[in-house]
């Protein structure tokens, strides 16, 4: 397979990086911000269940660790498989969050800019759990997409 074009989007967070990591690392909060992924996710032993409008997507996440990785494999019940490249990092006493967004196989100029846009839209929502301190938001509508 060809070098997938990639694009790193990324946003500062006024909150310590390890309280940022260990509520990214909480996959069941990760619906709260994380829209595209799923509206749930429901465990499966190392597995997470996504359910979404394209069938079920089994989401595998990286174990936890010291380095502020959250990455995870999202495997379609097409069979395909999407790794999405997740971390968080030290930035003066805030962290910032990084998403490597791959472009798949097939995907036109459009839908990678639809696919970054909501990208972005996650990471403001994870700005502004964490920033307000409301953990308890309501996450916004799913698109249909799976990461």
């Amino acid at each position: 397979m060809a070098t997938m074009t990639a694009r790193i989007i990324h946003t500062s967070i006024e909150r310590d990086w390890r309280e940022v990591y260990a509520f990214m690392a909480d996959h069941e909060k990760m619906p709260l911000w994380a829209t595209g992924l799923s509206s749930g996710l429901t465990r499966d032993g190392d597995e997470w269940i996504a359910p979404g409008p394209l069938g079920n997507a089994r989401v595998r996440f990286v174990a936890d660790n010291e380095f502020g990785v959250v990455d995870h494999l999202v495997t379609l019940d097409n069979g395909a498989r999407v790794h999405n490249a997740l971390r968080v990092v030290p930035n003066g006493d805030g962290a910032e969050v990084m998403f490597t967004l791959l472009r798949q196989p097939g995907m036109t100029d459009a839908q990678f800019s639809e696919d970054a846009a909501w990208v972005e839209k996650d990471l403001a929502a994870l700005k502004s759990i964490l920033e307000t301190g409301n953990h308890n938001q309501e996450s916004g509508k799913d698109n249909g997409q799976q990461r």
